[in-house]
């Protein structure tokens, strides 16, 4: 016997989104986001090249290139986003466990690009002679 698996909205995109450290939620190209300091790593597609209920999520290349060769019914991608580091998600294709997976790596992707604090410490430059 087989279980209903419960589809994934933008709803719980946010619940889970919202349990790592540093994601706040705000909008990008006026859609539904979950940014970390200020870097937008998942949102709902505004292009109109993109299905409705899609999720754009930003990931390496070579992960984005397999989950799309992996499950083309749940992942895929249009010519608009081929050149950026992200994927297209069918919300209502993705188990919601498997989409905690995939904003973890998201949020590592984006996280191990934007540092901590905005405020560093400046070097004094060396005087030009």
């Amino acid at each position: 016997m087989r279980t209903r698996r419960k589809k994934a909205g933008f709803e719980a995109v946010r619940a889970l989104g919202l349990a790592l450290p540093d994601v706040e939620e705000d909008t990008y190209y006026g859609k539904p986001a979950l940014m970390i300091r200020g870097q937008m790593f998942a949102c709902l597609a505004s292009h109109p090249s993109a299905e409705p209920d899609t999720l754009v999520v930003r990931l390496e290349f070579e992960q984005r290139d397999d989950l799309v060769d992996e499950k083309p019914e749940t992942y895929y991608l249009k010519d608009h986003y081929v050149g950026y580091p992200c994927v297209l998600v069918r919300l209502a294709r993705i188990p919601r466990e498997e989409l905690r997976d995939l904003l973890l790596m998201a949020w590592r992707f984006i996280s191990a690009k934007t540092p901590r604090s905005r405020k560093r410490p400046r070097k004094p430059s060396p005087a030009r002679r």
